[in-house]
């Protein structure tokens, strides 16, 4: 596995050797030996697996008190994936991040606990799976609108296609009203 840190401290794109030939193709996704060796410690409790229409925007949600970290990846079609910084302490506070994942290209993203998460189905549909370091508390998460403008995020919305968004994906706060609430 090839690890590449990104401008995100802690976040690190995670390129599997894949192995194709005319039966199809093997790979790893998770190999703690390989994950430890370049800095990722995870103790994964919960798998989750969800499957979304193209133009679907989930997030960007996050949990407080018990903040997950998150191994994603796409199984089928692609997403634009993205992660903010919402730790106070962290230099990088407020900034995003922006990856495609797609069950093409194979790659994964690790993002440690404390920030927030989101991502945008470029295909017809996206299945979307991901390995969480705490449970999913439905009491603790939260959410920050996907087009905050002190954010920016540059999603790759598409042309012609209707924008698809959870009520409380609709009716999320902004970055600042995170920070004042805290």
């Amino acid at each position: 596995m090839e690890f590449v840190t990104t401008t995100l401290p802690g976040v690190i794109l995670v390129k599997p050797r894949v192995f194709a030939d005319e039966r199809g193709f093997f790979l790893e996704t998770w190999r703690r030996d390989e994950f430890v060796a370049a800095g990722i410690v995870a103790d994964f409790v919960q798998d989750n697996h969800s499957c979304s229409s193209r133009g679907t925007l989930r997030g960007l949600h996050y949990q407080v008190q018990r903040p997950q970290g998150k191994l994603v990846r796409v199984t089928r079609g692609e997403v634009f994936d993205v992660t903010v910084d919402i730790r106070q302490d962290s230099p990088t506070f407020g900034r995003w991040i922006g990856q495609r994942l797609s069950a093409g290209n194979k790659h994964m993203l690790w993002m440690p606990p404390g920030l927030a998460h989101g991502f945008y189905v470029l295909s017809d549909v996206a299945e979307f799976q991901y390995k969480c370091t705490d449970y999913y508390a439905p009491a603790l998460e939260r959410a920050i609108r996907w087009d905050d403008p002190d954010l920016g995020i540059e999603w790759p919305l598409l042309e012609g296609v209707n924008l698809v968004l959870s009520e409380k994906d609709r009716e999320a706060g902004s970055l600042r009203a995170l920070v004042d609430a805290r």
